[in-house]
């Protein structure tokens, strides 16, 4: 069965999606942009932004029962591959160890024209 996840920890979704969906034992989380659900402002800063999008989806998997170490993959996406190296820099505190395997890609434009959307793929045992 699917299971829609919603979270006033996360920012609400911009358009028809679900911030996540749970079906089994799998968990999905949509994009997340650098919103802090708190102000609706949105960090610039590859590095602030890095750390909020992950924070958002951080919330998404603990609102459906899941933490960060049941990740088993991520997609990042990036407005400039310039900023691959700050993105991973920050990227690695969150998964310091067996890190989940990732796609990093550079994107022409993101929602909002924001520097960087995650999103990921969980798995519960």
């Amino acid at each position: 069965m699917k299971v829609h996840i919603d979270t006033v920890d996360a920012p609400k979704a911009i358009g028809p999606y679900s911030q996540g969906v749970k079906m089994g034992n799998l968990i999905f989380t949509s994009g997340q942009l650098p919103i802090d659900p708190k102000t609706g402002i949105m960090a610039e800063d590859i590095r602030e932004a890095t750390q909020q999008s992950l924070d958002n989806v951080k919330a998404i998997l603990e609102a459906a029962g899941a933490s960060l170490s049941n990740v088993v993959k991520t997609t990042v996406f990036l407005r400039d591959m310039n900023d691959f190296t700050a993105m991973n820099e920050v990227y690695a505190t969150y998964f310091p160890s067996n890190p989940p395997s990732r796609s990093a890609v550079q994107v022409a434009r993101l929602p909002k024209d924001a520097v960087i959307e995650i999103e990921a793929v969980a798995a519960m045992e």
